[in-house]
């Protein structure tokens, strides 16, 4: 950066390039419009030329008014930049947000403005505003940073004379260029989303195509390569590429979970005038300042929840105001589970508040998998101190909108549970309040998370409560809007259907839109008789029949009926599809289920074009089916219908069925750096998802595993292949879990398989790094490293490559050593644990501990002891199979140790130290790290 000056001989100079900002002295900036051929320029300067253009006239005006501010230097763009030099240009470009904003003063010279006679009175000043509005100034594309960058931006007119500051011109720069208040007056860029500072430079040009990007560099506080003659799409294409990556905080999400996913794109929203006055009290609450912080929607199945979810979202949205969705759906992998639910919710709060980034990529750079972490830790560290840690609010609205669909539909109650205690310590958050609705099914343990909230953090409202008239209303609409569309594409007579079928309709489907939606697909089905299909329904109208039955049985027996003399074929192949499609936990393509299966595409295809009514089935043959509604699945399962209802599915049956299908996975053929085209092309859906879920469907069918069984037979042929697998699809984090399920699940007669499971869970933690980054290093790494005693290695000898050869002895046996809790880089004065739970806490004086060595054991009736020796920042402990002594306290909660040495703990707690022996780290199975 080069600084002019004018010398004692009212000369002018400029000083040599000063290289870091802490060597350029104070100095003031010009910012100005071009005249073509009157710029002074950076050649004019080095030959003492250009005295005669116009241009010279504003160095003089800047010279003379940093002096009158009592600086002697200052900055020009047209002669400090050496513009044929073009790596000065390119630094200077990179650099000029930062120019600006460093600068003590900022002149702003409107050479088309003039400012008449001197008026320096407020009536002057508001004469003179319409006149500034209309400068030429503010349609330049790189006045823009000039404009927001400066803490001091002062206006001239042609004649010199002052015309206002940006503090006194703020309402006037905002009706003219649109840029936020906030941003005006200095607030920080990252305060701003990318589509709202992308819109300040929307209406204004440049004299270069490609300047209609650099201009934005500092403004997004990125960087790209100069490459002019690209073109102005080019170069704004490269731009947003820079700002998804510095945006980009490479947070796991679970994939179809927002509302505006193209999973939820077709599901309904509700219909104009329906359910109106719940919306609008929706509305008022999310803006009311004292409202409370949560608002509980609950309902029993069918009421309409996640329609009415989809249609808050949807409308909160379009105002600016939704922060985050989560829409929880059972059997769809992540959205089933809470694993990968803060992380989706902060992935959506930093797009809508930028602020937030700093925070997150401190806790990434703390701990990279702290996405993996308990559900209170990435809630602390994802949600919560990244919003507390935002200087100024990016919306200017009241809060921040998070909408949570169908809660009860998470796997585990005590996720459920913990996600509600962790939402109640947002009712204090600042600067961005949030407003959280939550829809769920009125169960006992929802109930009861709610009640343990503190008073005032929640309000509720129970949908089949709501006014019997009103739903019936909502209804009606429904129904007759849905039945006319069917009128019109089948060109039925204008009085069908009738009124009084109408109302019939109306009284079933009370207080249930789910019946009122299945029956309305049901009687629109292609190649159906949608008089007969009413007909029909209205057929189902006795006590006898329950409201799920009155749903669903109407479609189901058409098609038994229609079958004749096969039903029994019909009605098996029925519930393989159907019973397959339902314990899925992540729906299938038509192509994946046919494979997984062993039945012909063309027969699944078949089976599911009469299924229309309850089935998701989409027309791209390589998209999930999915279930329309979660009551389908509860209608077929239910075991009170066993032996009652012909369509019934046995649920483990299908389990099991499933979990055989799955074990005889293919050696993976793939390199350790493989595109996602390359990995869906190697890795079918159905195999990816039989590496992901085979465990889980073996739980489920609650068989046990005994000798010589097909998992065992896996095992041991393809262990190291389901690794490789699991790395390429980026699910390695899930390996050891699903090892420790597993080892549940064996028969306690079958010790090889039990013994193979340890050493698999050893060998896995151990070189999870090295599974998760490069693939193939299983094989010609982990497996050379593993230590001679290795039952996976002695098991998987053959695969090691030949030409790799080991110059150094290996490991006779595992270590002490089960894992390393990582991200931690100080000294930790307590650990806690809780016997019920499987978390560990740790409590350090103000940065984690960086290294966690698990060696012995301190085992009591109901938990462990552990201690802390900071010099080899190891925990050590110890196991007293004869301790008799448990303190009460300890026996029912966490407790916290703060502890220097092992004698400490033994005289602390009366452990003799004539009992204590070596402890097996299965003393840590339980410990999720």
């Amino acid at each position: 950066m080069r600084l002019l000056y004018y010398t004692s001989g009212d000369q002018l100079g400029w000083t040599k390039d000063l290289i870091g900002d802490d060597l350029v002295p104070p100095y003031a900036i010009l910012s100005h419009t071009w005249v073509e051929d009157q710029e002074v320029t950076f050649d004019d300067i080095t030959k003492d030329s250009g005295k005669s253009k116009t241009g010279y006239d504003k160095i003089r005006f800047c010279a003379q008014q940093a002096e009158s501010d009592g600086l002697r230097h200052f900055w020009i763009d047209t002669c400090c930049i050496d513009k044929s030099n073009n790596s000065e240009l390119s630094e200077a470009i990179i650099s000029m947000f930062r120019w600006y904003k460093n600068a003590k003063r900022c002149y702003v010279y409107l050479s088309d403005v003039s400012s008449g006679a001197a008026e320096n009175n407020s009536d002057g000043h508001r004469r003179r505003e319409p006149a500034i509005g209309k400068s030429r100034w503010f349609t330049r594309g790189w006045t823009l940073q000039e404009l927001i960058a400066p803490a001091s931006v002062e206006f001239f007119s042609k004649e010199g004379d002052r015309l206002g500051d940006k503090r006194s011109l703020m309402q006037t720069l905002y009706e003219i260029t649109g840029i936020a208040v906030q941003a005006l007056e200095g607030s920080p860029m990252d305060s701003f989303t990318v589509d709202e500072r992308m819109s300040w430079a929307r209406r204004r040009n440049t004299k270069r195509e490609e300047d209609a990007a650099y201009p934005l560099l500092g403004i997004f506080d990125v960087q790209i390569p100069l490459l002019y003659g690209e073109g102005r799409q080019k170069a704004l294409d490269r731009l947003r590429k820079a700002i998804r990556e510095h945006n980009s905080i490479n947070l796991p999400i679970a994939t179809g979970a927002s509302y505006n996913s193209h999973a939820e794109e077709h599901n309904s929203r509700c219909l104009p005038n329906t359910r109106t006055a719940l919306l609008h009290d929706i509305a008022n609450w999310a803006n009311a300042e004292e409202s409370k912080p949560i608002f509980w929607l609950s309902g029993m199945a069918g009421t309409g929840k996640s329609t009415i979810a989809r249609t808050i979202a949807q409308s909160f949205a379009s105002h600016g105001q939704l922060g985050a969705s989560f829409f929880f759906k059972r059997g769809e992998g992540e959205r089933g589970n809470a694993s990968r639910f803060f992380s989706t919710i902060a992935n959506d709060l930093v797009a809508c508040e930028p602020g937030m980034l700093p925070g997150i990529r401190k806790a990434l750079d703390e701990d990279s998998a702290i996405s993996d972490r308990v559900l209170e830790d990435q809630f602390e560290k994802l949600i919560l101190q990244p919003l507390v840690g935002i200087k100024q609010a990016c919306s200017q609205t009241l809060a921040r909108v998070v909408v949570l669909d169908a809660l009860d539909e998470c796997e585990q109650e005590q996720d459920i549970r913990t996600i509600l205690q962790l939402l109640a310590r947002t009712k204090a958050i600042r600067p961005v309040p949030l407003r959280i609705v939550v829809t769920s099914r009125p169960e006992l343990y929802i109930r009861l998370g709610f009640k343990e909230m503190p008073n005032g953090t929640y309000q509720d409202l129970v949908l089949h409560e709501v006014p019997r008239t009103t739903i019936k209303h909502d209804i009606r609409l429904f129904l007759e809007h849905e039945l006319g569309t069917i009128r019109k594409a089948r060109m039925l007579s204008s009085d069908w259907p009738a009124t009084h079928q109408i109302q019939a309709l109306v009284e079933l489907a009370v207080p249930l839109f789910i019946y009122a939606a299945t029956v309305c697909r049901y009687i629109g089905s292609k190649g159906g008789n949608p008089e007969g299909y009413l007909r029909k329904v209205l057929e189902y109208r006795k006590s006898t029949f329950s409201q799920l039955d009155r749903t669903y049985l109407p479609a189901l027996d058409q098609l038994l009926d229609e079958q004749e003399d096969e039903k029994e074929e019909w009605l098996h192949a029925f519930r393989e599809l159907l019973g397959s499609i339902v314990v899925l936990a992540r729906p299938l393509s038509r192509i994946s289920l046919a494979r997984l299966l062993q039945v012909p595409q063309e027969e699944i295809t078949c089976r599911l074009d009469s299924l229309h009514s309850v089935l998701n089935v989409p027309n791209q043959e390589d998209m999930p089916v999915r279930l329309l509604h979660l009551s389908f699945r509860e209608f077929l399962v239910d075991p009170r219908k066993q032996g009652q209802s012909p369509f019934w599915v046995d649920e483990r049956a299908r389990h099991e069925s499933l979990q055989q299908n799955m074990c005889d996975l293919e050696p993976g053929t793939l390199r350790s750096e493989v595109d996602e085209g390359e990995i869906s092309t190697y890795l079918s859906p159905e195999l990816q998802y039989a590496c992901r879920y085979w465990v889980y469907h073996l739980k489920q069918s609650q068989r046990l595993v005994s000798n010589k069984a097909t998992v065992d037979t896996f095992l041991q042929k393809h262990f190291l292949h389901w690794l490789e697998a699991m790395s390429l699809i980026r699910d390695t984090h899930k390996c050891v879990s699903l090892l420790e399920t597993l080892s549940t699940l064996v028969e306690a007669s079958n010790s090889a398989l039990s013994a193979f499971l340890h050493d698999a869970r050893r060998f896995t933690l151990r070189f999870r790094h090295i599974l998760q980054d490069a693939p193939l290093q299983i094989y010609s790494s982990a497996l050379i490293f593993a230590p001679e005693a290795s039952i996976v290695r002695k098991a998987f000898v053959d695969e090691m490559p030949k030409w790799i050869k080991l110059l150094s002895k290996r490991e006779d046996d595992w270590d002490a050593c089960r894992s390393v809790l990582e991200g931690h880089n100080s000294s930790v004065n307590a650990v806690a644990f809780s016997p019920a739970g499987p978390g560990l806490r740790k409590v350090a004086p103000s940065r984690p501990f960086s290294r966690f060595l698990a060696s012995r054991n301190i085992q009591t009736r109901r938990g462990a002891f552990s201690t802390l020796r900071s010099i080899e920042v190891s925990i050590f402990a110890w196991c007293l199979p004869t301790l008799k002594y448990t303190k009460p306290s300890f026996a029912d909660s966490a407790v916290y140790l703060y502890i220097s040495s092992l004698s400490n703990v033994a005289r602390q707690h009366q452990l003799p130290k004539a009992s204590m022996k070596l402890a097996s780290m299965e003393l840590w199975r339980g410990l999720r790290v």
